[in-house]
């Protein structure tokens, strides 16, 4: 008996700056984040990334990809996309980018990672506010 469809296994998923490809189809990921840490909120990021590789599955699927806020409820973004995969021993790499995306409070934010309504992953990205460093009392550091 062939299979017609078997879902697919998450291989990774990875949060980044920016993803280029190689003439070879090697894939660059610039600035994998594991968190934030900003001066102050609300904080916009120019541009985010999310690299999915999905493999031992065989069949047609849609991914679908979100960014949920810190109260658990409210959808920041979300992405689809279709991506086949025509043998178990293939892999098939998915890509998401989004731009100007507004952070307005520190917290935990969760990306999520479907296929075809199936949870895969659900991940963190911590948004931590460090203000900048206050001036020691009379403006000036002592030394020891």
């Amino acid at each position: 008996m062939n299979p017609s469809r078997i879902l697919p296994d998450l291989q990774c998923s990875l949060l980044c700056e920016d993803i280029r490809q190689e003439a070879t189809g090697n894939f660059i990921l610039v600035g994998v984040i594991n968190f934030v840490r900003v001066p102050q909120v609300p904080v916009a990021a120019f541009k985010l990334c999310l690299f999915n590789r999905w493999t031992a599955g065989y069949g047609q699927f849609r991914e679908t990809v979100r960014l949920i806020a810190p109260d658990q409820t409210t959808v920041l973004r979300q992405g689809e996309m279709k991506f086949v995969l025509q043998d178990v021993t293939h892999n098939a790499t998915t890509v998401t980018v989004w731009g100007q995306i507004k952070f307005e409070v520190a917290g935990a934010y969760y990306f999520e990672v479907m296929v075809d309504d199936v949870m895969k992953l659900r991940f963190p990205m911590v948004i931590t506010v460090a203000p900048p460093d206050a001036p020691a009392e009379g403006g000036a550091k002592r030394g020891p």
